[in-house]
């Protein structure tokens, strides 16, 4: 199904999310806006000033003309009212001005608009699903995907009680894991949709934000002009993650692109070749430790003690502890009806295999348990 989302031309932002660099984000005190780095950014910025001028102009002439009034007709000058009360010629003329000034801005708008929906010969396309509080990046035709989650340093430092100043931590809030990857001079298309509520997918340096809205798909392209690093966010309040699902996106040149886009192919090889082996105890507490503080511990906690009356605890819960086969479907499938999501789209079978290891073993819970990938994958049928 397919459907026209609610988006816009970027004509605010902070515009430290569209500069590369690693500062920590801060407002920057610009008297306009950032031109971007793709074609639709310069033309929503071109429109932005089209715009500009034209309330210029129109601001000039008014208030000249009220000014001008002001002094030459005051009472202290003998100045008399004129007693009328309609002019037909001056009704036509501030009516057709304000129409003629309306077609000027619609017809480079409506060329803008119907630019942004040219999604055809696209070199690569990718397919961006939103969800709470992450970000799901598929190159189709490429065999190529992946979530890309906020930076741990940014979730460690957002815990309560962590001692952790944020302005310590460079990007808070604002990093990610694993970077969107894309080719500088490629027509990039992109379909955006979600799992679950809505998201809007916005970086300012493209121009334009696009909701991803579920059962949707939204299209929408860019060619990057510069190689860089440029961030945005969600900019649609999702939920109370929501502070959590920042985008960086890396432009680079189309042989550095190459290199990256293999390197992924061969990773993910390797990932599908890994979850046939079998996994000892330590290698599955490790991943699981790795996963866990990624994903589970910003609700559960890292000492797995939750937070009353808003996440449960793991340390010592029935499910941590009690059957293995309650334990993966809690995790795979989540528990409708509370802040707990379904992971079985989200993680491998080894990731999966490894966090129940993991929670299976660690604080209070020695349950000794063991959970191989092939279990998961069993579980998945």
């Amino acid at each position: 199904m397919t459907g026209k989302s609610s988006r816009g031309f970027c004509l605010f932002s902070v515009a430290a999310a569209s500069v590369a660099g690693s500062a920590p984000a801060v407002a920057d005190y610009a008297f306009n806006l950032p031109s971007g780095v793709t074609p639709i950014s310069h033309e929503a910025y071109r429109l932005h000033m089209l715009a500009f001028w034209i309330c210029v102009g129109i601001a000039v002439v008014v208030f000249g003309a009220m000014l001008w009034a002001i002094v030459h007709h005051r009472k202290s000058r003998g100045a008399v009212p004129a007693q009328f009360h309609e002019n037909t010629r001056l009704e036509i003329v501030w009516t057709v001005i304000p129409f003629l000034v309306l077609v000027v801005l619609a017809v480079p708008a409506t060329r803008a608009l119907m630019a942004m929906d040219d999604t055809k010969d696209a070199d690569l396309t990718i397919k961006v699903t939103g969800q709470q509080w992450r970000w799901r990046y598929d190159y189709l035709n490429e065999g190529v995907g992946f979530f890309s989650n906020v930076d741990p340093k940014s979730v460690d430092a957002s815990k309560r009680g962590s001692g952790i100043d944020p302005a310590s931590v460079d990007n808070y809030l604002r990093e990610v894991d694993q970077p969107l990857v894309l080719p500088v001079g490629k027509k990039i298309r992109f379909l955006f949709t979600a799992t679950d509520v809505i998201h809007a997918w916005w970086v300012p340096a493209l121009g334009y934000q696009v909701d991803a809205n579920p059962g949707f798909i939204s299209e929408s392209w860019a060619r990057i002009e510069q190689p860089g690093t440029y961030r945005g966010q969600c900019s649609e309040l999702c939920g109370v993650g929501h502070a959590y699902m920042p985008i960086v996106l890396v432009a680079m040149n189309e042989p550095e692109f190459d290199a990256w886009l293999a390197q992924q192919k061969a990773l993910q090889a390797k990932a599908a070749t890994a979850a046939e082996r079998m996994w000892t105890k330590d290698e599955l507490y490790a991943k699981g430790q790795e996963v866990y503080g990624r994903i589970c511990a910003a609700c559960h906690q890292p000492n797995g003690q939750g937070i009353p009356g808003v996440f449960p605890a793991l340390n010592g819960s029935p499910i941590a502890t009690g059957p293995i086969a309650g334990h993966l479907n809690r995790v795979m499938n989540g528990k409708p009806g509370t802040a707990m999501q379904a992971f079985a789209t989200q993680l491998s079978d080894v990731e999966i295999a490894g966090v129940i290891t993991y929670e299976r073993n660690t604080w209070g819970n020695k349950t000794g348990d063991v959970v191989q990938p092939a279990q998961v994958k069993q579980a998945r049928k």
